[in-house]
């Protein structure tokens, strides 16, 4: 894959700050116009042109691309570091290919899927004089525990991205904040911080925040949408005659019926025991008959007359 120099395209210094990479992307675009140049390949260089801005307007696709750049060996084949996507993917939706066309496949190699939003005036060369781009959204991961799921509550999250410094420069920048858990929350559902995304460009507002709710996982449970599995063991003698027995759920352990003559892998419904919401989720207990060891000479015993007086052979049905 081909690296392409996005400051070279901007005519631009590495250090160049964001009111050159503005000042140039606005000389650039005029010149290169598809409606109003006359350039050869003006088309082609207006497309490079807007792909070069997304990168070097946003801080965190400029410190990610000046990374990537120091990876680069000039004339070699481009190919991102292993586990890059993983760090540095980034969105931005309602990108739209009439004026500027798709990005690059380096662009995407680096960022994922490519985006751009348009600003008040679009991205015409007239427009350039209130030239304004709404911030990126943000996408990440947050894992909370089952317990959290079904209560609700709240977690701290650590983001590390870049901004601009004092000087200029694109900087990574750590900040905290504290989520909101709502109460009945799936696995895979995403959570909306409005304004916590990228900064916008000139008086657009910043982006969102989007948070994807994972699960730890549980010593006893597991969740699927809302409703929640647990393997319950019992006693060959609870199997047989049926009992009463305490069974654990999200909200407080509760009393289960057993009915006589169970067999493993019986399943149990305990209505609105799973994760709340309209309507809350069931969970379901799934038996485990577990046979006591004979450690003993009194419990071999006692299963050698349990088996002179239950004669019972569970493979009858194999034949032969």
């Amino acid at each position: 894959m081909e690296f392409k120099d996005y400051y070279k395209i901007m005519g631009l210094s590495p250090d160049a700050k964001p009111d050159d990479v503005k000042r140039a992307y606005r000389k650039l675009a005029r010149k290169y116009h598809p409606d109003v140049s006359k350039e050869t390949k003006a088309e082609e260089r207006f497309k490079e042109l807007g792909e070069a801005y997304e990168v070097l307007k946003d801080p965190a696709k400029r410190s990610a691309y000046d990374q990537a750049a120091q990876r680069w060996r000039q004339g070699e084949p481009f190919t991102p570091p292993p586990g890059w996507q993983a760090r540095y993917e980034t969105h931005a939706g309602d990108f739209s290919g009439a004026d500027f066309g798709g990005f690059s496949d380096f662009f995407e190699a680096l960022f994922g899927q490519p985006g751009m939003r348009r600003g008040r005036r679009g991205p015409s060369a007239e427009g350039f004089s209130t030239f304004s781009m709404p911030g990126t959204d943000i996408h990440a991961r947050i894992h909370i525990t089952l317990e959290q799921a079904y209560q609700g509550g709240s977690q701290t999250l650590t983001l590390t991205g870049a901004e601009m410094d004092a000087s200029g420069k694109p900087a990574d920048k750590t900040r905290t904040l504290h989520v909101k858990i709502p109460k009945g929350v799936k696995e895979g559902q995403r959570i909306r911080l409005p304004g916590q995304g990228n900064p916008g460009y000139g008086d657009a507002p910043k982006g969102d925040l989007y948070l994807e709710i994972r699960f730890h996982p549980h010593r006893l449970f597991h969740a699927e949408e809302r409703t929640i599995f647990l393997d319950l063991p019992i006693t060959p003698w609870e199997a047989a005659l049926g009992a009463t027995v305490p069974v654990p759920t999200l909200g407080g352990p509760v009393e289960l019926k057993i009915p006589p003559g169970s067999q493993t892998g019986n399943k149990l419904r305990l209505r609105e025991r799973g994760l709340p919401g309209m309507p809350p989720g069931d969970q379901y207990v799934t038996l485990k008959i577990f046979t006591p060891p004979a450690g003993s000479d009194a419990a071999r015993a006692a299963y050698q007359e349990l088996a002179r007086l239950l004669p019972f052979n569970p493979r009858a049905h194999f034949g032969g």
